[in-house]
C-alpha cells in the first residue's frame, strides 16, 4: 500500500489483505537497518482474523522515500502523519528493537491515537556501543555482520520464521545490505543506531503512557539484554512475556511471540 506522507512516498505492507480502515487496526514498526518484511507472519496473521494492518518501512528504509529520519521523535511524529494518510485514528503500535522506542514515544505524545503498545526486543535506554558506531561508519558491512552475531541465539531455530530449520542469519544479514544499499545519501547504518543511542526521553514518556502495555522480551538477547528492560516495564506497568529466543524473537519463536501479541492485543 503506498501512501502520501509529506509530500513524499511511503509504504505499508497489509499483510496480503485489502487494508480496511473501518477494522481495528495493528501497525507494526521495524527496527533499526530492516524494513516491513520481519513482521510477514504476524501481519498476515492479525490480517487474517479481523483487523487491518500496516506495517511501515520507515523513510529512507526499502520502499519509504527518503530521507531517513534521525531521531525517534522525528520517526514518532511521522507515523500518526501516516496513519491519518491511510485513514486511521486509532491504532494498537507493535515495535521491535528501534521501532519498540518509537511506538512507546507515540504512546506518550498520541495518547488518544494508541490503543495498545507491545515492545519486542527492547530496552529503555538503548545505548549502543561507541565501538560499533565507529565501525559502521568505517565498514559498515562489517558492522552488519556484528549485529547479526549478537542477534540471534542459534544458526537456524526450530522452528523458526519462515520455516523449519531457515538460516535466519545470512536472511537477516541480506536484508540489511539490501537496506544500506537502498538509501541514498548519508550512512543508515549510523543513522538508525545513534537515533537509538541518543533517545534519552523513553522513561519519561513511558511514565505517560496510559494504555495497556507488553513487553515480549528473548531470553538470550545480547543486543538489548532483558534486564535493561526492567525499569521501563515498571513505568509501564506492563505485562512482560519472556521467550527462548534472541534479539529477533519474529524469527526465532515465532509461534510464542505471536501468541504474546494476540494475548497482548486481545
Amino acid at each position: 500500500m503506498i501512501l502520501s506522507v509529506d509530500g513524499r512516498e511511503a509504504y505499508a505492507y497489509t499483510g496480503g489483505k485489502t487494508f480496511d480502515p473501518a477494522l481495528p487496526c495493528v501497525v507494526f514498526l521495524h527496527g533499526a537497518m530492516f524494513d516491513h518484511s520481519g513482521w510477514t507472519l504476524l501481519a498476515r496473521w492479525f490480517a487474517n482474523h479481523g483487523r487491518s494492518v500496516l506495517a511501515f518501512d520507515l523513510p529512507g528504509h526499502i520502499r519509504s522515500a527518503g530521507p531517513a529520519l534521525t531521531s525517534i521523535e522525528a520517526m514518532a511524529a511521522w507515523v500518526p502523519k501516516a496513519l491519518s494518510a491511510a485513514g486511521v485514528q486509532r491504532a494498537a503500535l507493535v515495535g521491535h528493537s528501534m521501532g519498540s522506542l518509537v511506538a512507546l514515544e507515540i504512546a506518550a505524545m498520541a495518547p488518544d491515537r494508541v490503543s495498545h503498545l507491545a515492545m519486542i526486543g527492547t530496552a529503555v535506554p538503548m545505548p549502543v556501543p561507541q565501538a560499533l558506531l565507529d565501525l559502521g561508519r568505517t565498514d559498515t558491512l562489517a558492522a552488519i555482520d556484528r549485529v547479526v552475531m549478537f542477534s540471534y541465539s542459534t544458526l537456524a531455530a526450530k522452528p523458526s520464521y519462515p520455516g523449519p530449520g531457515m538460516w535466519i542469519r545470512g536472511m537477516a544479514r541480506a536484508l540489511m545490505r539490501q537496506v544500506m544499499n537502498a538509501q541514498t545519501g548519508g550512512n543508515l547504518f549510523v543513522t538508525d543506531y545513534a537515533a537509538c543511542n541518543t533517545y534519552a526521553g523513553g522513561l519519561d514518556a513511558a511514565a505517560q503512557v496510559r494504555c495497556p502495555a507488553t513487553l515480549v522480551l528473548g531470553a538470550h538477547d545480547q543486543m538489548t539484554l532483558p534486564r535493561a528492560a526492567r525499569d521501563v516495564a515498571q513505568r509501564l506497568k506492563a505485562r512482560v512475556v519472556t521467550v527462548n529466543a534472541g534479539h529477533f524473537p519474529m524469527a526465532e519463536a515465532p509461534d510464542p511471540t505471536l501468541a504474546a501479541l494476540r494475548e497482548a492485543l486481545a
